[in-house]
């Protein structure tokens, strides 16, 4: 994957994938209890944890988002991004697989938008890994600010 792709694309998927996740860590971070509740309803995580993914995460996504809109230290960014798309499409896809129905808890956790777990989710978020991985496996390093030295 490496030098197949031009700067321009990966600066474009860098904004997009900092954006969607600066927009989703958005509505989390100022309601935790409620996001705290989504992260039980997958039925994944250890009763007692919820609490403390619910605090951290939201925070994490910012973090990541920020450096990857901002363009510092997208090496870290990029790893932390595919990392986070792969729980986060592992978490829908065994809730499925369980055939829990529930919604999603990814962009708002306070407005009951409907917006149930399913293959469009998956999809959506295998979209982002995609993304995350282009950005990883990027040639050039251009409008970044301290870069891996390689």
């Amino acid at each position: 994957m490496t030098g197949y792709f031009k700067w321009q694309i990966v600066f474009f998927f860098r904004l997009i994938i900092g954006i969607v996740l600066i927009y989703a860590s958005w509505d989390k971070i100022i309601h935790p209890a409620e996001f705290a509740k989504a992260i039980g309803n997958y039925h994944v995580v250890p009763f007692g944890l919820e609490n403390l993914m619910a605090m951290a995460m939201p925070w994490l996504e910012l973090l990541v988002g920020l450096c990857l809109v901002a363009g510092i230290m997208v090496d870290g960014a990029a790893i932390m991004s595919v990392v986070m798309m792969v729980v986060f499409i592992f978490a829908i896809s065994q809730a499925l697989a369980r055939g829990i129905s529930i919604e999603c808890g990814c962009f708002s956790v306070t407005e009951k938008s409907g917006d149930n777990i399913g293959l469009q989710t998956i999809l959506r978020d295998i979209v982002y890994l995609f993304m995350s991985l282009v950005v990883l496996y990027r040639s050039e390093r251009k409008l970044e600010f301290f870069p891996k030295s390689v």
